[in-house]
Protein backbone atom coordinates (compact mmCIF):
# COMPACT_ATOMS: atom_id res chain seq x y z
CA UNK A 1 0.00 0.00 0.00
CA UNK A 2 1.20 3.22 -1.24
CA UNK A 3 0.56 7.06 1.20
CA UNK A 4 -1.74 7.96 -1.16
CA UNK A 5 -3.50 5.06 -0.53
CA UNK A 6 -3.94 5.82 3.32
CA UNK A 7 -4.65 9.75 2.40
CA UNK A 8 -7.39 8.51 -0.17
CA UNK A 9 -9.13 6.49 2.75
CA UNK A 10 -8.78 8.95 5.45
CA UNK A 11 -9.74 12.11 3.63
CA UNK A 12 -12.63 9.73 2.72
CA UNK A 13 -13.50 9.05 5.80
CA UNK A 14 -12.89 12.27 7.51
CA UNK A 15 -15.23 14.14 4.49
CA UNK A 16 -17.87 11.46 5.07
CA UNK A 17 -18.75 12.52 8.55
CA UNK A 18 -18.59 15.72 8.10
CA UNK A 19 -20.80 15.74 5.22
CA UNK A 20 -23.00 13.86 7.61
CA UNK A 21 -22.52 16.29 10.42
CA UNK A 22 -23.57 19.45 7.87
CA UNK A 23 -27.02 17.36 6.65
CA UNK A 24 -27.75 16.67 10.16
CA UNK A 25 -28.51 19.85 11.42
CA UNK A 26 -30.26 18.91 14.84
CA UNK A 27 -27.22 16.85 15.68
CA UNK A 28 -25.34 20.51 15.91
CA UNK A 29 -28.03 22.18 17.56
CA UNK A 30 -28.24 19.57 20.19
CA UNK A 31 -24.50 19.75 21.19
CA UNK A 32 -24.74 23.19 21.35
CA UNK A 33 -27.90 23.27 23.26
CA UNK A 34 -26.81 21.02 26.11
CA UNK A 35 -24.04 23.06 27.17
CA UNK A 36 -25.62 26.44 26.52
CA UNK A 37 -28.24 25.78 28.69
CA UNK A 38 -25.62 24.86 31.60
CA UNK A 39 -23.97 27.94 30.71
CA UNK A 40 -26.89 30.67 30.45
CA UNK A 41 -29.55 28.53 32.59
CA UNK A 42 -27.78 26.24 35.39
CA UNK A 43 -24.38 28.62 36.30
CA UNK A 44 -26.82 31.15 37.82
CA UNK A 45 -28.25 28.70 40.20
CA UNK A 46 -24.66 26.95 41.12
CA UNK A 47 -23.14 31.03 40.96
CA UNK A 48 -25.69 31.96 44.10
CA UNK A 49 -24.13 28.37 46.02
CA UNK A 50 -20.61 28.94 45.32
CA UNK A 51 -20.54 32.44 43.93
CA UNK A 52 -17.19 32.68 42.89
CA UNK A 53 -14.44 29.75 42.01
CA UNK A 54 -10.84 29.45 41.62
CA UNK A 55 -8.98 28.75 38.15
CA UNK A 56 -6.29 26.57 38.75
CA UNK A 57 -3.74 28.19 35.81
CA UNK A 58 -3.58 31.53 37.74
CA UNK A 59 -5.40 30.59 41.26
CA UNK A 60 -7.55 33.35 41.25
CA UNK A 61 -10.98 34.24 41.71
CA UNK A 62 -13.65 34.02 38.53
CA UNK A 63 -16.59 33.92 38.05
CA UNK A 64 -18.37 30.15 37.75
CA UNK A 65 -19.65 30.64 34.18
CA UNK A 66 -16.02 31.21 33.36
CA UNK A 67 -14.78 28.21 35.18
CA UNK A 68 -16.93 25.59 33.97
CA UNK A 69 -16.43 27.19 30.00
CA UNK A 70 -13.74 24.46 29.75
CA UNK A 71 -15.79 21.99 31.37
CA UNK A 72 -18.67 22.44 29.03
CA UNK A 73 -16.49 22.64 26.24
CA UNK A 74 -15.41 18.97 27.12
CA UNK A 75 -19.27 17.79 27.43
CA UNK A 76 -19.54 18.62 23.66
CA UNK A 77 -16.77 16.36 22.91
CA UNK A 78 -17.83 13.62 25.07
CA UNK A 79 -21.39 14.09 23.72
CA UNK A 80 -20.10 13.89 20.13
CA UNK A 81 -17.58 11.05 20.90
CA UNK A 82 -20.53 8.76 21.89
CA UNK A 83 -22.36 9.73 19.11
CA UNK A 84 -19.83 9.32 16.91
CA UNK A 85 -19.86 5.56 18.04
CA UNK A 86 -23.08 5.30 17.78
CA UNK A 87 -23.40 5.84 14.00
CA UNK A 88 -20.35 3.07 14.03
CA UNK A 89 -23.18 1.05 15.56
CA UNK A 90 -25.69 1.96 13.04
CA UNK A 91 -23.04 1.77 10.47
CA UNK A 92 -22.54 -1.89 11.48
CA UNK A 93 -25.91 -2.89 11.24
CA UNK A 94 -26.18 -1.62 7.92
CA UNK A 95 -23.04 -3.48 6.33
CA UNK A 96 -21.29 -0.26 5.23
CA UNK A 97 -18.83 -0.47 9.22
CA UNK A 98 -18.16 -4.02 7.69
CA UNK A 99 -17.18 -3.49 3.92
CA UNK A 100 -14.89 -0.91 5.69
CA UNK A 101 -12.62 -2.85 7.66
CA UNK A 102 -12.60 -5.52 5.26
CA UNK A 103 -10.44 -3.41 3.00
CA UNK A 104 -7.06 -3.60 2.96
CA UNK A 105 -5.84 -1.21 4.96
CA UNK A 106 -5.07 -1.52 8.43
CA UNK A 107 -7.61 -2.14 10.85
CA UNK A 108 -6.01 0.18 13.21
CA UNK A 109 -5.60 3.09 10.89
CA UNK A 110 -9.79 2.81 9.81
CA UNK A 111 -10.57 2.87 13.15
CA UNK A 112 -8.01 6.09 14.47
CA UNK A 113 -9.25 7.51 10.55
CA UNK A 114 -12.74 7.62 12.03
CA UNK A 115 -11.99 8.61 15.34
CA UNK A 116 -10.18 12.13 13.52
CA UNK A 117 -13.37 12.35 11.70
CA UNK A 118 -14.93 12.57 14.81
CA UNK A 119 -12.62 14.85 16.53
CA UNK A 120 -12.71 17.42 13.82
CA UNK A 121 -16.51 17.38 14.11
CA UNK A 122 -16.29 18.07 17.69
CA UNK A 123 -13.64 20.91 17.39
CA UNK A 124 -16.07 22.45 14.69
CA UNK A 125 -18.62 22.44 18.02
CA UNK A 126 -16.58 23.76 20.26
CA UNK A 127 -15.55 26.66 18.70
CA UNK A 128 -19.13 27.77 17.74
CA UNK A 129 -19.61 27.40 21.69
CA UNK A 130 -16.68 29.64 22.51
CA UNK A 131 -17.85 32.44 19.79
CA UNK A 132 -21.08 32.37 21.71
CA UNK A 133 -19.68 32.96 24.85
CA UNK A 134 -17.49 35.14 23.61
CA UNK A 135 -20.84 37.47 23.17
CA UNK A 136 -21.92 36.43 26.29
CA UNK A 137 -18.77 38.13 28.00
CA UNK A 138 -17.18 35.10 28.75
CA UNK A 139 -13.45 35.35 27.27
CA UNK A 140 -10.62 33.88 27.45
CA UNK A 141 -6.79 35.26 26.52
CA UNK A 142 -6.96 35.22 22.96
CA UNK A 143 -3.66 33.73 22.31
CA UNK A 144 -5.58 30.40 24.67
CA UNK A 145 -7.99 29.91 21.49
CA UNK A 146 -5.35 28.81 19.40
CA UNK A 147 -3.28 27.02 22.59
CA UNK A 148 -6.79 25.10 23.23
CA UNK A 149 -6.47 23.33 19.61
CA UNK A 150 -3.79 20.45 20.50
CA UNK A 151 -5.70 19.65 23.91
CA UNK A 152 -8.84 19.51 21.95
CA UNK A 153 -7.44 17.09 19.64
CA UNK A 154 -6.17 15.02 22.55
CA UNK A 155 -9.52 14.86 24.58
CA UNK A 156 -11.60 14.53 21.61
CA UNK A 157 -8.89 11.27 20.65
CA UNK A 158 -9.36 9.97 24.06
CA UNK A 159 -12.79 10.78 24.86
CA UNK A 160 -14.02 9.08 21.07
CA UNK A 161 -11.71 5.85 21.43
CA UNK A 162 -13.79 5.76 24.91
CA UNK A 163 -16.66 5.52 22.88
CA UNK A 164 -15.00 3.50 19.58
CA UNK A 165 -14.70 0.80 23.21
CA UNK A 166 -17.81 0.70 23.63
CA UNK A 167 -19.70 0.51 20.30
CA UNK A 168 -17.43 -3.01 20.07
CA UNK A 169 -19.37 -4.32 22.69
CA UNK A 170 -22.78 -3.13 21.62
CA UNK A 171 -25.00 -5.71 19.37
CA UNK A 172 -27.61 -3.59 18.50
CA UNK A 173 -28.26 -0.31 18.23
CA UNK A 174 -31.52 -0.20 20.86
CA UNK A 175 -28.87 -0.61 23.78
CA UNK A 176 -26.69 2.00 23.12
CA UNK A 177 -28.78 4.88 24.63
CA UNK A 178 -28.90 2.94 28.06
CA UNK A 179 -24.96 2.43 27.37
CA UNK A 180 -24.21 6.18 26.52
CA UNK A 181 -26.36 7.39 29.67
CA UNK A 182 -24.50 5.07 31.98
CA UNK A 183 -21.25 6.26 30.71
CA UNK A 184 -21.76 9.90 30.14
CA UNK A 185 -23.53 11.16 33.28
CA UNK A 186 -21.34 9.62 36.47
CA UNK A 187 -18.31 10.54 34.27
CA UNK A 188 -20.15 14.43 33.93
CA UNK A 189 -21.01 14.58 37.17
CA UNK A 190 -18.10 12.79 38.89
CA UNK A 191 -15.56 15.34 37.26
CA UNK A 192 -14.02 18.90 37.73
CA UNK A 193 -16.13 19.84 35.11
CA UNK A 194 -18.60 21.59 37.40
CA UNK A 195 -17.18 22.40 40.46
CA UNK A 196 -13.56 22.53 41.49
CA UNK A 197 -11.56 19.53 42.69
CA UNK A 198 -11.21 20.75 46.34
CA UNK A 199 -14.70 21.74 46.52
CA UNK A 200 -15.43 17.95 45.72
CA UNK A 201 -12.78 16.78 48.41
CA UNK A 202 -14.78 19.13 51.11
CA UNK A 203 -17.87 17.05 50.57
CA UNK A 204 -17.40 13.73 50.11
CA UNK A 205 -13.49 12.00 50.25
CA UNK A 206 -15.00 9.33 47.97
CA UNK A 207 -16.29 11.29 45.16
CA UNK A 208 -12.74 13.21 45.36
CA UNK A 209 -11.33 10.47 44.78
CA UNK A 210 -13.44 9.02 41.55
CA UNK A 211 -13.13 12.69 40.53
CA UNK A 212 -9.51 12.66 40.34
CA UNK A 213 -9.09 9.87 38.68
CA UNK A 214 -11.91 10.27 36.14
CA UNK A 215 -10.28 10.67 32.26
CA UNK A 216 -12.83 12.91 31.84
CA UNK A 217 -11.30 15.38 34.68
CA UNK A 218 -8.36 15.24 33.26
CA UNK A 219 -9.63 15.80 29.79
CA UNK A 220 -11.13 18.90 31.44
CA UNK A 221 -7.82 19.96 33.39
CA UNK A 222 -5.84 19.94 30.20
CA UNK A 223 -8.62 22.11 28.05
CA UNK A 224 -8.60 24.75 31.07
CA UNK A 225 -5.09 25.17 31.35
CA UNK A 226 -4.70 25.33 27.81
CA UNK A 227 -7.45 28.18 27.30
CA UNK A 228 -5.51 30.22 29.68
CA UNK A 229 -1.57 29.66 27.91
CA UNK A 230 -0.65 26.87 30.79
CA UNK A 231 0.06 22.75 30.14
CA UNK A 232 -1.22 20.71 33.06
CA UNK A 233 1.65 18.10 32.61
CA UNK A 234 -0.05 15.68 34.51
CA UNK A 235 -3.36 15.50 32.82
CA UNK A 236 -1.62 15.57 29.20
CA UNK A 237 0.09 12.01 30.08
CA UNK A 238 -3.24 10.84 31.73
CA UNK A 239 -5.37 11.87 29.16
CA UNK A 240 -2.82 10.30 26.10
CA UNK A 241 -2.37 7.54 28.33
CA UNK A 242 -6.39 6.68 28.81
CA UNK A 243 -6.33 7.10 24.90
CA UNK A 244 -4.07 4.54 24.08
CA UNK A 245 -5.55 2.23 26.55
CA UNK A 246 -9.15 3.02 24.92
CA UNK A 247 -7.65 2.59 21.41
CA UNK A 248 -6.32 -0.62 21.83
CA UNK A 249 -9.34 -2.13 23.35
CA UNK A 250 -11.25 -1.24 20.50
CA UNK A 251 -9.16 -2.34 17.91
CA UNK A 252 -9.39 -5.74 20.20
CA UNK A 253 -12.79 -5.41 20.39
CA UNK A 254 -13.17 -5.15 16.32
CA UNK A 255 -10.48 -7.97 15.90
CA UNK A 256 -12.64 -10.67 13.82
CA UNK A 257 -11.06 -13.57 15.23
CA UNK A 258 -10.80 -12.02 19.30
CA UNK A 259 -13.98 -9.00 19.56
CA UNK A 260 -17.26 -7.97 18.21
CA UNK A 261 -17.42 -9.47 14.56
CA UNK A 262 -16.67 -13.13 16.44
CA UNK A 263 -19.65 -12.72 18.73
CA UNK A 264 -21.66 -11.43 16.08
CA UNK A 265 -21.23 -15.03 14.22
CA UNK A 266 -22.19 -16.99 16.72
Amino acid sequence: MRIFHYWFALWGIVSRELLRFVKQKERFLSALVRPLIWLFIFAAGFRAALGIAIIPPYETYILYEVYITPGLMGMIQLFNGMQSSLSMVYDREMGSMRILLVSPLPRWFLLLAKLLAGVCVSILQVYVFLGIAWFYDIQAPMQGYLWVLPALVLTGLMLGALGLLLSSFIKQLENFAGVMNFVIFPMFFMSTALYPLWKLQEASKWLYTLAEYNPFSQAVELIRFALYGQLNQMAAVYTASAFILFLILAIIGYNPSKGMMQRKAR
